[in-house]
Order: structure tokens, then sequence, then C-alpha cells
């Protein structure tokens, strides 16, 4: 295939090219293909290592968990906020360099000490020693999963049914939005942005307690014939839109809720002055196709290792 480079603006300092063919056409919603290369790499998951620590100190503030953990490493953060704690992770290594081995002495001691598998969740386009290095201290490949992204300079809106609306959480619906994420979750049809786990309820609950009072994050509302049946959240990052879990009521799913839901998402991280939306979703899943046909593009991809303790 023939075609032109362009360097786009305000996503040039990200690390991204884009690519045009000849005629225009870019076999999707948006007008080009984008390339990331460690820069880029490094921003997104730099702005997950914040919101994966600003959970942990929600949590460590509520006086919820006293022994969270929140240590720089390698150019990332490793963050332990609780047994079993979805955001326990370490993420954004090797954007700086080699790991630094003392570093990863203490993570080990201190998870080790709580009897806590080490989870990595680590970039292809980090420092090519970081898998080698943790591979060899007994990491094993738990999995994958896929960053993608879409430039928000341009944006076509969607065509919806008018029967779909979504809004901006008011704090009277917090129950309701609450409710619905939990429902869709524990009742996924093969739409999630990752491995399903096995949490009750109540845990569903806290997790997302957790998450709901990082800063940046805005919650959404969709409504079918005024009826709530839908929830979405989304996190700005400066100029970075992190586009979080979205869910569908089990009956109400495959009427364009949820491309209702990222749409006013998209629309809305536009209008904060954003210039890159991004999401995490598992590799082949339908989220993937979902936020493909609305002109996401993969970025990347991050392999999880995990050690546990015999």
């Amino acid at each position: 295939m023939t075609g032109t480079l362009n360097s786009r603006p305000g996503l040039l300092s990200a690390g991204v090219t884009s690519f045009r063919g000849n005629d225009g056409s870019a076999g999707c919603e948006g007008s080009f293909w984008m390339f990331a290369d460690a820069t880029l790499a490094a921003r997104i998951d730099r702005a997950e290592s914040r919101l994966t620590s600003s959970a942990a100190e929600a949590i460590r503030d509520a006086g919820l968990q006293k022994r969270c953990v929140i240590l720089p490493i390698a150019g990332g953060t490793a963050v332990y906020a609780g047994p079993a704690a979805p955001m326990n992770k370490l993420i954004g290594l090797g954007f700086d360099g080699p790991l630094d081995l003392s570093l990863l002495n203490e993570v080990e001691r201190e998870w080790r000490g709580r009897a806590e598998p080490v989870r990595v969740e680590l970039s292809i386009l980090a420092h090519p020693t970081v898998g080698e290095l943790l591979t060899g201290r007994g990491y094993r490949l738990h999995g994958f999963e896929n960053v993608l992204g879409r430039s928000l300079k341009t944006l076509e809106p969607a065509k919806l049914n008018p029967e779909l609306t979504v809004e901006v959480l008011q704090d009277n619906d917090s129950s309701t939005w609450m409710d619905i994420a939990v429902t869709s979750f524990l009742e996924l049809d093969g739409t999630g942005s990752g491995p399903d786990d096995s949490l009750s309820r109540e845990e569903m609950v806290r997790v997302l307690s957790d998450f709901m009072v990082v800063p940046g994050y805005v919650r959404y509302l969709g409504r079918i014939g005024g009826q709530a049946v839908g929830e979405a959240a989304m996190r700005l990052d400066g100029g970075l839109a992190q586009i979080c879990g979205a869910g569908t009521l089990p009956a109400f799913r495959g009427r364009g809720m949820q491309k209702a839901l990222l749409g006013r998402r998209l629309a809305d991280a536009q209008g904060a002055g954003c210039d890159l939306a991004v999401v995490t979703t598992a590799p082949g899943s339908r989220s993937q196709a979902n936020v493909m046909r609305r002109g996401f593009e993969l970025l990347y991809t991050r392999a999880v290792l995990v050690k546990t303790w015999d």
C-alpha cells in the first residue's frame, strides 16, 4: 500500500505518527492510521499509573487499608491497595531504562509478606531487558491486554436511536448507576475489557466505589425511553481521556446503548481539550471490535506477568 505520512498537530509530542492512503481512506470512522512509539506508550501507562495510585490513596485516606504501598519504580509505579485488590499491580515499567533490582526486591518482599502475587502489566514498547529480567525471576505469562487509541482532532457525531439518551450522572442517581454497573459486570456476555474475575456483588461495589473517588472521573447514565439501563465512566488526565468500563443491563443489550455511551464520552473529552482517547480491552473481544468501529486503533499490547509464592 502506498500513501503519505503525516505528523498530526497535538499528537506529535505524544509519539503518534499517522498514515493516510493516497485515496484518502482509512477504512474506519477516523481518517488516519496511528503509529505509537515508546513516548506515547509511556504517556498512556503513566496515566494508568496515576489512576491506580489515586485509587490506592483514596483507600488509604479513608482508613480502609493501612498497609497500602505506592512505590515509584523504573518509570512506573508499584501499587498495593489491599488483599486481591484489582489495582494491585506494577504498571509503566521500563520507560526510564532497565529495572532497578533493589526496588524490585523491595516490592517482592512487601508483596510476599502479604501473600499477594506480584502482577506486572508490561508494555511491549518498554525497555527490552525488563521482560527478560522478570521471566528469569519466575514471572509467568498470565495473558495480554490491548491498548487502543483514537485521535480527538476530528469527531463525527454518532447516529443514534432517538430513544437513547446519555447524561452526566447526578448525585441522586448514584445508587442506580452502581446497581447497573455491578449487574452488568456480573452478567457478562463476552464484551468485557479484561479477563473475568470471580468477584461477589459486595466486592464489586467496593471496587467501583474505590475508583469513583479518583480525581478526574466522570460517570454517565444511559436511558432508553427514559429508563436507566446503561452506565459508563471516563477519566481525564491532562490531554488524555481514559475510556473506562461501561455496561448495559442484559435485557437492553443490542440496542445501541454502548455506542451512545462511547459517543458521549468522546464528545465530552474533545470538548474538554483532550487530543487522545484510550481504552484497554481483552484481545479479540467484542469490546475491541466495538471501539474499533468508532475509530479506535491498536496502539500496543501489554503482557501480564505474574509471580506467585509457594
